[in-house]
């Protein structure tokens, strides 16, 4: 480009070497001709002042494209992906209904099953006790009715049946309030007609769990129901549900409150210590995420739903109350809704475009 400096030099090159002759115009149309090209307006519509934009290249540009797929993916999640038949029938998609489910929290503690000999020795000792009884005041029955007649025993005799009838009616009562501090203040068989459950702990057919939770851990007293299973497992829902449950005597050896359950159909050994949950509060409605339906990207967990064929929605989903056989979600997720259950991964990928992985 010519500097205004630049072309006085040339002038004034051109009136030395050659006067004002015909070279010398020559020279000066060819300065002028220059001049004139380097202030050339620009074309219609072009803006002179901003450059052109050069195209963006090597590695960095190639991440920001995987990104903004991955960020258009994400938020087009809730749009979903279609597919063909052919390409369901290719990743082996598989749907099932979502249950509708409830979940309660529950408090955690230990319990121990009572020897079975325990029982039948309280059991024991009120029957005698309750026959003895009968027997000594059916004696002093039969002493008061024959008073005053040929067959009247003598005042000392009448006197002695009387006081064993006193002391067998206390020995019943010693016995059944042993009975009680044995087997709690308010068993299932408070009523005599109510005593073949407790024949049934005497012989061992139903097996008796002392439950111990936490002080504070139940707010409600009694719970409605325990959960009990052996040591090692983590969920109530993998447990025997205990539905006779009442208070208990405390276990000198667990601090906590303790409570008596009835353990039915099971072959756990008596003495062996067992995990015991008991439900917290009022249970939530929701339904039940399968495990094989939950998949991970981006930190966060997703299932897919086919709201109509061949169009999958991912809906975010959380995972902090797990069931036996998977999650409890109360959001996002409806009873009924299809749910896809195989391939859960595959089907991520081929709605991020290939461009990534199920963490």
């Amino acid at each position: 480009m010519l500097t205004p400096t630049s072309t006085a030099r040339a002038v004034r090159t051109a009136r030395t070497g050659l006067g004002w002759g015909r070279r010398g115009a020559t020279v000066l149309a060819v300065v002028c001709s220059l001049l004139g090209a380097c202030h050339r307006a620009p074309p219609a519509g072009a803006d002179a002042s901003t450059p052109e934009p050069k195209p963006a290249s090597g590695p960095k540009s190639t991440e920001a494209a995987r990104a903004g797929t991955r960020e258009n993916a994400t938020q087009g999640a809730k749009e979903g992906v279609t597919l063909t038949p052919d390409q369901i029938e290719k990743l082996g998609l598989v749907t099932e209904a979502v249950r509708a489910t409830e979940y309660s929290e529950h408090a955690s503690g230990y319990g121990v099953v009572i020897s079975h000999e325990t029982v039948a020795q309280a059991v024991a000792e009120l029957a005698t006790a309750r026959a003895t009884e009968q027997l000594s005041h059916s004696a002093l029955r039969r002493a008061r009715e024959l008073s005053g007649t040929p067959g009247a025993v003598s005042a000392d005799v009448e006197e002695i049946a009387a006081q064993k009838a006193a002391i067998d009616a206390a020995a019943l009562t010693l016995t059944t309030e042993r009975l009680s501090s044995t087997l709690g203040m308010n068993p299932p068989w408070q009523n005599r007609d109510q005593d073949a459950t407790l024949q049934e702990l005497a012989r061992g057919k139903i097996k008796l769990l002392r439950a111990t939770l936490p002080l504070g851990s139940l707010s409600g007293g009694t719970p409605r129901s325990l959960r009990a299973a052996r040591l090692g497992i983590t969920q109530p829902d993998l447990g025997w549900k205990l539905n006779v449950v009442w208070d208990a005597p405390a276990d000198a050896s667990i601090p906590g409150r303790s409570y008596f359950a009835l353990l039915k159909g099971t072959d756990v050994g008596e003495g062996e210590r067992l995990a015991v949950w008991a439900p917290v509060g009022q249970p939530a409605s929701g339904v039940l995420i399968p495990t094989a339906a939950a998949v991970m990207s981006d930190g966060k967990y997703w299932c897919y739903l086919q709201k109509q064929p061949g169009t999958f929605e991912r809906v975010e989903i959380g995972l902090t109350k797990p069931t036996a056989n998977g999650y409890f979600v109360s959001e996002g997720v409806r009873a009924g809704d299809q749910i896809v259950v195989t391939s859960v991964g595959q089907l991520l990928a081929k709605e991020l475009g290939g461009g990534a992985e199920p963490d």
